[in-house]
Protein backbone atom coordinates (compact mmCIF):
# COMPACT_ATOMS: atom_id res chain seq x y z
CA UNK A 1 0.00 0.00 0.00
CA UNK A 2 0.98 3.54 -0.80
CA UNK A 3 0.91 7.04 1.42
CA UNK A 4 -0.91 8.18 -1.57
CA UNK A 5 -3.49 5.33 -1.00
CA UNK A 6 -4.30 7.09 2.22
CA UNK A 7 -7.66 8.93 1.54
CA UNK A 8 -7.64 12.11 4.51
CA UNK A 9 -10.32 13.55 5.55
CA UNK A 10 -10.73 16.49 8.14
CA UNK A 11 -11.09 15.73 11.61
CA UNK A 12 -14.52 16.75 13.49
CA UNK A 13 -14.73 20.57 14.22
CA UNK A 14 -12.67 21.35 17.43
CA UNK A 15 -10.58 19.03 16.91
CA UNK A 16 -8.60 20.27 13.78
CA UNK A 17 -6.35 18.39 11.22
CA UNK A 18 -6.56 15.35 9.05
CA UNK A 19 -7.36 11.74 9.56
CA UNK A 20 -7.37 8.90 7.41
CA UNK A 21 -8.42 5.11 8.25
CA UNK A 22 -7.51 2.05 6.08
CA UNK A 23 -8.60 -1.49 7.26
CA UNK A 24 -6.84 -4.92 6.00
CA UNK A 25 -8.55 -8.03 5.46
CA UNK A 26 -6.28 -9.20 8.64
CA UNK A 27 -8.84 -7.68 11.13
CA UNK A 28 -6.51 -4.82 11.35
CA UNK A 29 -6.62 -1.23 10.51
CA UNK A 30 -4.58 2.00 10.92
CA UNK A 31 -5.55 5.54 11.98
CA UNK A 32 -3.34 7.89 10.78
CA UNK A 33 -3.93 11.86 11.54
CA UNK A 34 -2.01 14.99 11.39
CA UNK A 35 -3.22 17.99 14.30
CA UNK A 36 -1.49 20.58 15.51
CA UNK A 37 -1.53 18.39 19.18
CA UNK A 38 -0.93 15.07 17.38
CA UNK A 39 3.19 13.77 17.90
CA UNK A 40 4.91 15.40 15.15
CA UNK A 41 1.71 17.21 13.69
CA UNK A 42 2.65 20.76 14.47
CA UNK A 43 5.41 20.02 12.39
CA UNK A 44 3.88 18.79 9.75
CA UNK A 45 4.52 14.66 10.50
CA UNK A 46 1.99 12.21 11.03
CA UNK A 47 1.19 9.88 13.63
CA UNK A 48 -0.39 6.49 13.26
CA UNK A 49 -2.30 3.99 15.44
CA UNK A 50 -3.11 0.19 15.03
CA UNK A 51 -6.31 -0.72 15.45
CA UNK A 52 -8.07 -4.24 16.04
CA UNK A 53 -11.93 -4.69 15.45
CA UNK A 54 -12.16 -0.81 15.66
CA UNK A 55 -9.96 -0.63 19.17
CA UNK A 56 -6.61 0.95 19.64
CA UNK A 57 -4.27 -2.50 19.82
CA UNK A 58 -0.95 -1.93 21.40
CA UNK A 59 0.15 -5.63 21.39
CA UNK A 60 1.80 -5.44 17.83
CA UNK A 61 5.55 -4.29 16.72
CA UNK A 62 4.47 -1.75 14.82
CA UNK A 63 2.80 0.31 17.57
CA UNK A 64 5.51 -0.85 20.22
CA UNK A 65 3.30 -0.35 23.25
CA UNK A 66 1.41 2.95 22.09
CA UNK A 67 0.26 5.35 18.99
CA UNK A 68 4.07 5.85 17.05
CA UNK A 69 4.29 10.01 16.53
CA UNK A 70 6.60 12.23 14.34
CA UNK A 71 6.44 9.67 11.21
CA UNK A 72 7.22 11.08 7.65
CA UNK A 73 5.06 9.62 4.83
CA UNK A 74 7.46 6.80 3.73
CA UNK A 75 7.58 5.74 7.08
CA UNK A 76 3.46 5.72 7.66
CA UNK A 77 3.99 3.62 3.99
CA UNK A 78 6.54 0.90 5.66
CA UNK A 79 3.92 0.88 8.68
CA UNK A 80 1.09 0.42 6.93
CA UNK A 81 2.69 -2.28 5.04
CA UNK A 82 3.50 -3.97 8.20
CA UNK A 83 0.37 -3.95 9.55
CA UNK A 84 -0.87 -5.59 6.47
CA UNK A 85 1.04 -8.38 6.92
CA UNK A 86 0.29 -9.53 10.50
CA UNK A 87 -1.19 -12.68 11.03
CA UNK A 88 -5.02 -12.89 10.60
CA UNK A 89 -6.53 -11.00 14.01
CA UNK A 90 -8.08 -13.86 16.15
CA UNK A 91 -10.52 -11.52 18.09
Amino acid sequence: MKFSDLEFMPRPVGLGGIQAKKDFPNGFSVSVIKTPFSYGGSVGLYELAVLENGKLNYDNPVADGSVRGHLTEEIVEALMNQVELYPKSKR
